[in-house]
């Protein structure tokens, strides 16, 4: 698909080096590194998302805690 010779290869890293510099490149590199890591880890493990609604008790009393509070604040 793409053919990248020596001359682009230079390129490229030219301009990350003058784009991010010396410096930072080895934190790039390692943060690269964990990313991709941490995205192959899930990605075996197949963890699903939870979606199930909360409980609507504890949304009521959460409202009732927050009109006690303000009645507080007002005495």
């Amino acid at each position: 698909m793409f053919n990248f010779g020596p001359w682009e290869i230079a390129i490229v890293g030219l301009v990350v080096v003058l784009l991010f510099g010396t410096r930072r490149l080895p934190e790039l590199g390692s943060g690269l590194g964990k990313a991709i890591s941490n995205f192959r880890k899930g990605y075996r493990e197949g963890t699903a998302i939870d979606v199930t609604p909360e409980d609507e008790e504890s949304e009521e009393k959460v409202e009732e805690k927050a009109k006690i509070d303000k009645e507080k604040e007002k005495v």
